[in-house]
């Protein structure tokens, strides 16, 4: 199941344990980030065992608008992890939202 910008904000508030990925390219985390941990989407296949021991942990997935992460999560999902939520809207609808 997918998590809005709304569901992630009381997630983050509340300081919840989760594991949280930017899949968008380095130059666009420096612009602005939501502190994720950022590793770019061409990144995501070599970095995947790192994650290894996490498959059925909550794992939250986000881009630029959605897309990007969208195929992450369905990567990810093809490797058997359990629980990968996509950011619907991405940091655009997060810096509509909250700005």
């Amino acid at each position: 199941m997918d998590i809005t910008v709304e569901e992630l904000k009381q997630k983050l508030d509340a300081g919840e344990k989760f594991i949280f990925i930017d899949v968008r390219e380095e130059h666009e985390y420096k612009e602005f980030n939501l502190n994720a941990e950022l590793i770019p989407l061409g990144s995501l296949p070599y970095r995947l065992d790192e994650y290894e021991a996490h498959k059925n942990d909550e794992i939250v997935v986000h881009c630029r608008s959605g897309a990007r992460s969208g195929n992450a999560k369905a990567f990810m999902q093809q490797h058997g992890f359990t629980n990968v939520r996509n950011l619907l809207g991405g940091v655009l609808e997060w810096q509509e939202k909250f700005k």
